[in-house]
């Protein structure tokens, strides 16, 4: 009981539990920070961290569909040529080959779940 804010091992693909997802946050004044939270063979889901300003430039993924869910902040998500505010409790859904990027557009720090599946080939 006394891991409730150590970081979860997601290489060992193992069941587990966690309580609360903005605990394993980590943010860097260079760019956006990312922590992996579980990497299984059919899904990956991981924190990215952004401090006020700071963006993940527009991309996609061939062949992967990912959804952001905003756990603390306010974000500018792009998916496709559609760009809105996403606040806590929301989220939003980039299909497979959909341009897609998040910008923190306020003065507090950032933290959104990412979720890819399939998941992305480790290297």
């Amino acid at each position: 009981m006394g891991h409730a804010h150590s970081a979860p091992d997601p290489s060992d693909g193992g069941i587990m539990i966690i309580k609360h997802l903005s605990a394993h946050a980590k943010f860097s004044t260079e760019k956006m920070a990312k922590t992996d939270l579980a990497h299984g063979a059919t899904l990956f889901a991981g924190l990215n961290c952004f401090e006020p300003g700071q963006q993940h430039a527009a991309h996609a993924h061939p062949g992967q569909d990912k959804l952001y869910v905003v756990l603390e902040g306010d974000a500018e998500i792009q998916v496709g040529d559609e760009t809105q505010l996403v606040s806590t409790g929301a989220a939003a859904f980039a299909p497979s080959g959909v341009m897609h990027s998040v910008r923190n557009c306020s003065d507090k720090r950032l933290i959104v779940l990412a979720v890819l599946a399939p998941p992305p080939t480790r290297s």
